[in-house]
């Protein structure tokens, strides 16, 4: 019974984690694929620190740049950079670098934040960053469930790493895009269609990653329901094809 619960506990800490990123941070801020109900947009702003251990405005920033410059050696996380297993050490480098450049204000990072109507998060300003670990592993002491709350949020990295590397890396290609993206399924499964690295490279704007009938992808299943209960739109005009993510930010910069 202690299993199940500590399953349990771990499914639901993982859910929202992943969902948290994949819908609010990467479909919602990043790409402005699916609009957020004001006050889900408010709590994802002001609790997305608290669930994921990252910072909303950060983690859109890095990956807008890595849109921008995939696969080349200005992309902040790429196989073809470091390789597979180096993936781990150079997302936290580039998160930090974000981080800091943000909070200088440099430019190199602030222009791709012009759209985000609100500041890095309070913890990581006044450098209490390490705040969401320790209430994640005090919740998870006190429910005797320690590998539920804690391992569901430190999750993350492990995500991260995967669509990263193995998306870029390991998969076939439905489009001929100007990056290594590839369509990753056992990626795409674990991580609501985030490992359709391919798909979503060729249409950034689109909130749906999966393009044939084979390919599902969980997250768009995600905001579906999620617009069933009032709680996002989704630009389905986004489906209609786009030039690459590369001219799509240049054009975003140019017209800010």
């Amino acid at each position: 019974m202690y299993i199940v619960l500590c399953a349990v506990v771990f499914t639901v800490a993982y859910l929202l984690n992943i969902l948290t990123v994949s819908v609010g941070y990467h479909r919602a801020f990043a790409h402005q694929a699916v609009t957020l109900h004001p006050l889900l947009r408010r709590l994802v702003i002001g609790g997305g620190n608290w669930v994921t251990g990252l910072d909303p405005k950060a983690w859109i920033v890095m990956h807008r740049m890595h849109h921008e410059y995939s696969d080349t050696p200005l992309d902040p996380h790429s196989p073809v950079n470091v390789g597979i297993l180096g993936m781990g050490l150079e997302q936290l480098r580039s998160y930090k670098r974000v981080i800091i450049g943000l909070l200088k204000k440099d430019p190199a990072y602030t222009r791709y934040a012009r759209d985000l109507d609100f500041p890095v998060n309070v913890l990581i300003r006044r450098k209490l960053w390490y705040l969401p670990y320790l209430v994640h592993a005090f919740v998870a002491l006190a429910l005797a469930v320690w590998v539920g709350p804690l391992l569901g949020m430190m999750s993350h990295a492990i995500q991260g790493g995967l669509v990263n590397s193995l998306g870029h890396a390991v998969g076939g290609r439905n489009f001929d895009t100007d990056d290594n993206s590839r369509n990753n399924h056992l990626v795409a499964w674990l991580i609501l269609g985030e490992g359709f690295q391919n798909n979503h490279h060729r249409y950034p704007a689109s909130a749906k990653f999966s393009f044939r009938r084979h390919e599902i992808d969980l997250g768009y299943c995600a905001c579906v329901s999620m617009e069933w209960l009032g709680w996002l739109e989704i630009h389905r005009n986004a489906l209609i094809p786009r030039p690459p993510a590369r001219a799509v930010w240049s054009l975003m910069r140019d017209t800010a």
